[in-house]
């Protein structure tokens, strides 16, 4: 089986149950945004040095895919296919593990300028992409094309974690986080 099927080479593409869409459609912009953060996240899963932090964002990718083939669906022709689903737990790992950290970090007293270290500042951007794609799945529910509201909720989580993540990769290398301090 080759990889290009051109029938993409006009503009179009096909959800998941045949319904054509143009490539600029917004359910094709939300779940490339996913894709984008997990490819990002890969990278920062090869980053990393934590075991469990390379497990755990080895799960959230998982969840992407989960959330990217959801995506992909057409809405109406979705309950008679077999999708993944999202569940309520995978939100409450994420929350576990944010609580995890926060139980050993400083606290934070003021906004932190992101960076410090290649990993710390790779984190960020993966935060950066998730909220992203979080506005992208907004859209498409404003636009009433149907988003399960446990995507838009594990996003958001999901963005927590990752700055939460960013802090503590920077506690893990001994690196100091800098304030953000508002010029008067």
């Amino acid at each position: 089986m080759k990889i290009y099927t051109k029938t993409g080479d006009k503009g179009t593409t096909s959800l998941i149950g045949g319904t054509k869409v143009p490539k600029s459609h917004l359910r094709i912009e939300a779940y490339g945004s996913i894709d984008e953060l997990n490819s990002y996240l890969g990278l920062c899963r090869d980053l990393v040095q934590d075991d469990q932090t390379r497990k755990t964002i080895l799960e959230i990718q998982d969840r992407l895919f989960t959330i990217g083939s959801s995506l992909a669906c057409d809405p109406i022709k979705e309950p008679k296919m077999r999708i993944p689903d999202l569940r309520g737990e995978d939100i409450l790992q994420l929350e576990k593990e944010i609580d995890r950290m926060n139980d050993v970090l400083p606290p934070m007293k003021s906004f932190i300028l992101p960076g410090g270290h290649p990993v710390v500042s790779h984190l960020h951007i993966a935060r950066c992409v998730c909220r992203r794609s979080e506005r992208a799945c907004v859209r498409l529910e404003l636009e009433s094309l149907e988003v399960d509201p446990l995507i838009l909720q594990y996003l958001n989580r999901l963005s927590d974690y990752l700055f939460m993540l960013a802090r503590y990769a920077a506690q893990l290398l001994k690196v100091e986080e800098l304030p953000w301090k508002a010029r008067i």
